[in-house]
């Protein structure tokens, strides 16, 4: 027999037969040369087909020549070390060639697969933008532990340990007690959420690209949830191959020698398999080629029977961290999250900051999440765990980098993925051996959750709690356990997920400490408040809330429909010999399902109305702002909160968003369905609660609120319904933000084009220019835009002349006092008059304009004859520049009013356009010229709107100019009194001056104190 990897003995025939060609194509001829040729199945060598036109001695040597210098120049191509060595045996010429690539190349094949393969992240990993890069990856603490002190979890959040945290890698050196040849097996063990499939992921990237674990040759991963779904039996090597083709039958896995320690096997999530290390229930086997069940074959590999070389890495969660006998590992290691804070920061960093970009106000971002966290916050004592990590910065995300060229995300789905990342497609087993059936053995593990931790949650709604005792968590969770199976459910549940959602109050957090019951030591919350909306959100809308009634309807109702459709039936073919009528009181059986189906819409119809009255409460902030302050905290003075408890107004945004149809389909990934006639039923009854609601004066925060939950809902149909009863949107003083913004473009998209609102009021509302672009579409359905006090700047002049210039737009006045638009700014918006045709009234007051702006005002004004009133007060506008503009507008068709008060004007400029106010010419309009409080010798007819914006204003002005503008009011006042003969006129002065002095102390009383006086 040959030995393998050699060539057969007739290449010494080949040699021969290629030295009979002399010539030129004799010794010196490049083996390289020739065409192309294929081995066939059976290792014969095949010529290239059009080599059958030469001669029959050319065509027998050059069919075995050409495929022998292919071989050869291959090999070379490959760099592949080829040693040669002639050896004489019964007279033949033999040459050998081995190579040592045969072995590293399936390895090279498995790194570049393996890296291919963990390198997809989860789609909610898109929270963050398109890409994502693996230094946003950090890795978790994690701590070398005794075999005692293995089980419980740390005792507290900032817990560390007593020794320094250690690397995967570390947890592979050598060991005294494991120093006989076998390989290490690694118990790596957390709670949910701490980061061990995450880590797991990682170690394995950096092992494929070289950065760690380079003592072993060989990785291979596998998922225990995929292993336990396995019900054929396999070898180990036949596993392998099955996962990894390119591993079939490699030498490092045969079991000879001790190859296999170069072998590291990863098994990750161990919970999901039953294994039994009993001698008994479990054959022992040492042959890898074997057929067996995986857990026999995980259970002889961590036995040490199975390739006892090789080293196993296995993760766990802390309800199964006894199914390993002590004896069978040697480290155990807990992964604790990020109970460093140095470690949040730089998660959170890499997170808000690498796909964001740098910008300052990124970083004041993440500074004031920082300083949130410092503070012990209850938000720092869930963010010991990586997931409510992923949860806070995929919320700010969502708050602070919402774009329209990102896809639509609301925070529902946000939440919802946020558990389909940690529970997706779990189930609470049953454990082997038990009689249960299969449907309840692979229960939902995310429905049980809801039938137990939502339930506590939906008490804490009802009863408007934040805090629970442990009585209370006894009561709801496991408080009606009856079998065994059940307790032992309930134990692992406990063990595994109940702490994933509740959290010990933090002691410094002196709000939900005022709300502690009774005398209880530990009192507990959930991790983030707004999981506790969620979860009783989704108890409601799966139906677990329903009344006794309701139950006992349900089940009479399956009962009896099901008997009168046997019934029926028989009554059909009866009543051939038999007249009907006899049978007609079989009918009544028929009105018991719709006796059911009327409960359960009264039901509906009680949680639609449930949402439009929790979602109307009278709070302060509008519930994005609420979410962002749980996050950020809140700086500087606190408002007083109503004392109507604590706030619960994400918990009806939370039911209309679950609602969504996308939403449904990761609910049910999860195992929790909800009914389409559920959502059909609510949807109706909601609709027309919000109009009912809608109807009624609403402060801005309540009408944002709203805003949020027809966009959560995402159901065009029922927004346009809506919307259809709203006339003006109204929302002064809102603290807008790019999701706020896309929130109400979002939601007045759905609305027909026929729609209009009257007015839209965003005064005093923070926008910018990117917010104004995100908004400018919703602009087209408004009336009456009011843009005033939001700092916009020349830049922005030109999205809102684009906006005028718009065909489909119909806005009749614009507002944009209080915002620094400048002269460069307002002659890029008067570029839009001569085509507009809707505007009617423009306000330009304190906007920074001056004597060009003020005439090229003028100039503009001939070009667009529909407007009625212009705004132009409190700029600098001298006598020469307003004569000119009120010159022009006294020309318009149809301008009759113009605002020039808190000028820079001169009395003799006062009185000159009042006078101007008389037209020039025969065709010329009277135009009403308010300058001041007065006109000429007369008190205005406008004096008391003028104060009336004076005092509005003042504050946000400039206080030394305002105050001398009334000092002039005043100066106005008593010389017209001191001009006037009668004495109701001069009563009527005295009155004015009045007004203008409470206006003067006013504004004197709120100016700031002084600085003190430095010290000598």
């Amino acid at each position: 027999m040959e030995p393998a990897g050699s060539f057969p003995l007739e290449a010494s025939v080949v040699t021969s037969l290629i030295q009979l060609r002399g010539g030129s194509e004799g010794h010196g001829a490049p083996l390289s040369a020739g065409p192309p040729c294929s081995w066939s199945t059976s290792g014969e060598v095949t010529s290239n087909p059009g080599d059958l036109a030469a001669e029959p001695f050319h065509r027998s040597t050059m069919s075995l020549h050409r495929p022998l210098s292919q071989l050869l120049a291959a090999c070379r191509r490959k760099k592949r070390r080829v040693e040669v060595s002639l050896e004489t045996a019964t007279g033949f010429q033999s040459r050998t060639f081995c190579s040592t690539s045969s072995e590293t190349e399936p390895l090279e094949i498995h790194k570049k697969k393996v890296l291919l393969w963990f390198s997809h992240r989860p789609r909610e990993e898109k929270q963050f933008g398109g890409h994502f890069r693996e230094t946003m990856d950090v890795d978790p603490l994690i701590w070398e532990r005794k075999a005692e002190e293995r089980a419980g979890p740390l005792s507290s959040p900032i817990q560390t340990g007593s020794s320094p945290s250690v690397t995967v890698e570390q947890l592979f050196e050598p060991t005294d007690t494991w120093s006989d040849g076998r390989g290490l097996n690694v118990l790596l063990y957390g709670a949910v959420g701490t980061g061990k499939s995450t880590l797991v992921r990682k170690v394995v990237r950096d092992w494929c690209i070289g950065k760690s674990l380079n003592q072993f040759k060989l990785l291979v991963p596998f998922s225990c949830e995929d292993l336990g779904s396995e019900s054929k039996v396999a070898s180990l090597r036949d596993l392998v191959s099955r996962k990894y083709l390119h591993l079939k039958q490699h030498p490092l896995l045969s079991g000879k020698g001790n190859q296999a320690k170069d072998v590291l096997f990863i098994f990750n999530g161990m919970e999901k398999m039953n294994l039994d290390f009993r001698i008994g229930a479990t054959e022992l086997c040492s042959d890898p080629n074997v057929p067996l069940l995986p857990d026999v074959v995980m259970v002889n590999l961590l036995r040490k029977y199975l390739l006892p070389e090789a080293s196993i890495l296995v993760s766990t969660r802390l309800s199964a961290l006894d199914c390993i006998p002590q004896k069978y590992v040697s480290r155990y290691a807990q992964i604790s999250g990020f109970s460093d804070p140095g470690r949040q920061r730089a998660y959170f960093s890499s997170r808000l900051l690498q796909q964001s970009g740098a910008t300052p106000q990124n970083h004041s971002l993440v500074e004031l999440l920082y300083l949130n966290l410092q503070r012990e916050s209850q938000l720092g004592a869930a963010c010991f765990l990586p997931s409510y990590c992923w949860l806070t910065c995929a919320t700010l995300h969502l708050l602070h980098f919402t774009d329209t060229d990102a896809p639509v995300r609301t925070l529902s789905g946000l939440y919802t993925s946020f558990l389909r990342l940690n529970f997706g497609g779990e189930v609470l087993g049953t454990g082997a051996g038990t009689n249960v059936p299969i449907q309840e053995r692979n229960a939902s593990l995310m429905l049980y959750v809801v039938r137990t931790v939502g339930k506590l949650a939906f008490d804490g709604v009802t009863n408007r709690r934040r805090v629970f005792s442990e009585k209370e968590l006894e009561q709801w969770i496991g408080g009606e356990t009856k079998t065994n199976e059940e307790l032992r459910q309930l134990t692992m549940f406990r063990t595994d997920v109940l702490d994933f959602f509740l959290a010990p109050i933090v002691e410094s957090d002196l709000y939900l400490a005022e709300e502690a019951i009774g005398n209880d030591k530990r009192r507990y919350v959930f991790a983030v408040p707004a999981m506790q909306d969620y979860l009783a959100a989704l108890y409601v809308v799966l139906g677990e809330n329903k009344s006794a009634l309701e139950k006992l309807t349900s089940q009479v109702s399956v009962a009896i429909g099901q008997a009168s459709e046997d019934v029926n039936k028989v009554v059909d073919v009866i009543s051939i010999f038999i007249p009907r009528r006899i049978f007609a009181v079989f009918n009544i059986l028929k009105l018991f399902p719709k006796l059911y189906e009327k409960i359960s819409s009264v039901n509906k119809g009680s949680i639609a109305k449930t949402m439009a009255s929790e979602l109307f409460r009278r709070y302060n902030n509008d519930v994005l702002d609420q979410v962002e302050q749980s996050l950020l905290g809140v700086h500087g003075p606190q408002q007083k909160q109503r004392s109507e408890g604590q706030p619960f107004e994400l918990y009806p945004i939370f039911m209309g968003g679950l609602l969504h149809y996308e939403n449904r389909v990761l609910l049910q990934q999860l195992g929790c369905s909800i009914q389409s006639n559920t959502v059909g039923q609510i949807t109706k009854a909601l609709g027309k609660y919000l109009v009912r609601e809608i109807n009624k004066p609403q402060p801005p925060e309540e009408l944002m609120d709203l805003l949020v939950l027809l966009y959560e809902f995402q159901n065009p149909r029922v927004t346009a319904e809506v919307l259809a009863s709203i006339r003006a949107i109204k929302l002064p003083n809102i603290r807008m933000t790019p999701l706020k913004c896309f929130v109400l473009g979002s939601v007045l998209s759905c609305t027909p084009p026929s729609y209009h609102l009257e007015e839209m009021d965003l005064s005093s509302c923070l926008l910018d220019l990117n917010m104004l672009k995100m908004l400018r579409p919703s602009f087209r359905h408004t009336r009456r835009l009011n843009l005033q006090s939001n700092s916009l700047g020349p830049e922005s002049c030109v999205v809102l002349r684009d906006l005028l210039l718009d065909p489909l737009s119909s806005i009749g006045s614009l507002q944009l006092c209080d915002n620094p638009l400048l002269e460069s700014g307002a002659c890029v918006l008067l570029e839009a008059l001569p085509e507009n045709q809707s505007l009617t009234h423009l306000s330009l007051m304190h906007t920074g304009l001056g004597d060009q702006a003020a005439l090229h005002v003028a100039q503009r004004l001939q070009q667009h004859k529909g407007l009625l009133e212009l705004n132009v007060a409190y700029n600098n506008i001298g006598d020469d520049a307003a004569l000119a503009l009120v010159d022009a507008c006294r020309e318009h068709p149809s301008l009759h009013t113009v605002h020039l008060y808190l000028n820079p004007l001169s009395d003799v400029g006062k009185r000159s356009l009042y006078a101007r106010g008389v037209p020039k010419s025969q065709g010329g309009r009277l135009v009403k010229v308010l300058a001041s409080v007065t006109e000429g010798t007369d008190v205005s007819e406008d004096w008391h709107p003028i104060l009336g914006v004076i005092r509005k204003n003042a504050s946000s002005w400039d206080r030394q100019r305002v105050k001398e503008q009334l000092e002039v009011f005043l100066r106005d006042l008593h010389w017209g009194r001191q001009q006037q003969q009668s004495f109701w006129k001069r009563l009527h002065f005295r009155r004015v001056e009045k007004d203008v002095r409470k206006a003067l102390q006013q504004l004197e009383k709120e100016a700031p104190p002084p600085p003190p006086a430095p010290s000598r």
